[in-house]
């Protein structure tokens, strides 16, 4: 899956100042400051131009990496693309992707809070931790938004769904949705599966989670059992909603999602 990497990604927090090599996220809205080369796609400090804002986020070894914060200097060779492009890459590295999906989370919400929501004021990064302060007192923290990925089993076959039209979305996934307000994770699982496809489920219990910066959200998976099979399609979520044996099974194109860790387990009689 998509975090599981050698070395692992430390979010230690740092007041760190960018070096010239380090590497920087230039992002504007669904895209990314990137080059062709796949080991090292984002630009370096000083290949920008250097001298302007940049905040710590976070190493993946000796690697660092940092948010572009001030004016900046394309070089040769990069240009902004779409971030389901870069994931989806030929010889994209999973590193690099994980690292890109994590700055991404970062950088929307340092974008979402530039002014504090109680007084209007200019928030300001803390310090001593990852945090947006303002002089009122207010702190506000990075936002994970909890979500559940649903493998509902009847014997041999599992629910594959697809989405609905819209979503630049063109393979195999299983129900998932965000957690409410009051909800814990086990009615999350029975109330989405109820408003996706209809279906009663029992036997709800835990597989893995995954942190999921596209969404900037946390992936809890489960596997569930179905108290039946006749499926009522919500169909402003869902294109479709298919019983699937293993054998069948078409997994997604690359291996980095939990949804596809589960498909897999199930399509390899790991999961019962």
């Amino acid at each position: 899956m998509i975090h599981e990497i050698i070395p692992r990604l430390d979010n230690s927090f740092h007041n760190f100042s960018p070096a010239d090599c380090d590497e920087v996220f230039c992002f504007e809205p669904g895209k990314l400051l990137v080059c062709d080369d796949t080991a090292r796609p984002f630009p370096e400090y000083a290949a920008l131009g250097g001298n302007f804002p940049a905040q710590y986020l976070f190493s993946i070894g000796e690697r660092r990496f940092f948010l572009a914060k001030g004016e900046i200097t394309v070089p040769e060779g990069f240009a902004f693309r779409e971030i389901r492009s870069i994931r989806h890459a030929e010889g994209a590295l999973q590193e690099n992707v994980f690292a890109m999906f994590t700055g991404l989370h970062l950088w929307k919400w340092y974008s979402s809070n530039r002014f504090c929501g109680r007084c209007s004021g200019e928030m300001f990064p803390d310090d001593k931790e990852r945090a947006l302060r303002c002089t009122c007192g207010n702190i506000v923290y990075p936002r994970i938004d909890p979500a559940v990925i649903v493998g509902v089993i009847s014997g041999e076959r599992i629910l594959l769904t697809r989405y609905a039209a819209g979503r630049g979305v063109g393979y195999n996934a299983l129900v998932a949705g965000y957690t409410e307000i009051g909800e814990t994770l086990e009615e999350t699982v029975r109330r989405e599966v109820m408003e996706e496809v209809g279906l009663e489920v029992t036997n709800i219990r835990y597989f893995a989670s995954q942190p999921w910066g596209f969404s900037g959200g946390i992936l809890v998976g489960f596997y569930c059992d179905a108290a039946d099979t006749q499926i009522d399609l919500d169909t402003s979520e869902l294109s479709s909603a298919v019983w699937t044996a293993r054998e069948d099974i078409q997994l997604q194109p690359d291996g980095l999602s939990l949804t596809n860790e589960m498909m897999k387990r199930f399509k390899e009689g790991k999961i019962c």
